[in-house]
């Protein structure tokens, strides 16, 4: 069996049709059953006025999610740093915290999760929108949870919950080197956005290792990296039921964000062809032959865990995705 841990990242797409209630209970099935398969994560994202995005507040969904699962732990992938004020952030966390300790993780980025009209809207001011207080409102929320840098910051004279037991895990999220750069300066577990599909992935990995210094929650680097995993009974079917989130990778690409079409109408849509020619790192195909990709990534990265996104139309098939996974990874 290999040590590499095995998590489950969710975007609760929604289907043509569905409601943004049937796109967040489909949500809840998939981490019910990831409960029971064993893996060791299920994180939630936040998108903003996006159509074909449910979530638009992973504490409020990750809270729910913690109520219908037994043991997986529940986090953020994840809260955009820069559109909230870290003692808001730092609250919300440490109160879900207190509900089910030791299963709450806190997954930090610094992109908008949305257009720059939208982050204004939530930043309430043009002179919010940069990243440049990113470091500091970083460590403003980590201080208030419980791991306080330096002699100067919101935790002296505040507190996200007055009579904590626990607190949760911090993880900083990135897609970028600088995002690895301060993961490894603060010496925090690192997740890098693999399933973007923008590259720069062994950069990333390279310099988080590169810049790492041991700290007071972690001796050792703790690399995470997602990927967009699709497994089936067979390769054929697979890629049919992989059909719609190709398609809407396109749509995003050109600036369209389209709602997954089913498997039928991606099939017939005029623009299938150009899809499919869109170089990615999709793992698609039967079992065996995913995990074998994926067990080659972890080789190349050094990763100490993979967390895999399914996006299918059909629950059925995201369900069957993440069993087969779990089922050959044990054997692996």
């Amino acid at each position: 069996m290999t040590d590499v841990r095995l998590s489950v990242l969710d975007l609760t797409v929604l289907n043509d049709g569905q409601s943004s209630g049937d796109a967040l209970r489909a949500t809840t099935a998939l981490a019910r059953r990831a409960d029971e398969l064993g893996y060791t994560r299920f994180w939630v994202a936040e998108h903003h006025n996006m159509p074909s995005v449910a979530c638009t507040a992973p504490t409020v969904l990750m809270a729910h999610l913690a109520a219908n699962t037994q043991h997986i732990r529940v986090g953020s992938g994840g809260v955009m740093l820069p559109n909230h004020a870290p003692l808001v952030v730092a609250e919300q966390f440490a109160l879900i915290e207190s509900l089910y300790p030791g299963r709450v993780d806190v997954g930090i980025g610094r992109a908008p999760g949305s257009d720059q009209h939208t982050a204004m809207a939530l930043r309430r001011s043009r002179d919010l929108l940069g990243a440049d207080d990113f470091p500091r409102d970083l460590l403003d929320l980590m201080g208030l949870l419980g791991d306080p840098r330096g002699e100067h910051g919101l935790w002296q004279n505040f507190r996200a919950t007055p009579a904590p037991t626990s607190m949760p895990s911090v993880f900083l999220l990135g897609s970028s080197g600088y995002s690895a750069q301060l993961a490894g300066h603060l010496g925090l577990p690192f997740g890098f956005a693999h399933h973007f599909d923008m590259g720069g992935t062994m950069d990333a990995v390279e310099r988080y290792r590169r810049e790492f210094r041991p700290s007071s929650v972690l001796a050792e680097p703790y690399l995470i990296i997602t990927a967009n995993v699709l497994a089936a009974d067979t390769k054929d079917e697979a890629e049919w039921h992989a059909l719609p989130a190709r398609l809407t990778t396109l749509g995003r690409r050109t600036g369209r964000f389209i709602r997954l079409p089913s498997p039928q109408d991606a099939s017939v849509h005029p623009d299938m062809a150009e899809a499919n020619r869109l170089p990615t790192s999709r793992v698609v195909g039967a079992a065996a032959d995913v995990v074998a990709e994926l067990l080659a990534l972890a080789g190349r990265t050094g990763a100490d865990e993979l967390m895999v996104t399914s996006v299918a139309y059909d629950l059925d098939a995201r369900v069957r995705s993440i069993e087969l996974l779990a089922e050959a990874w044990a054997l692996a």
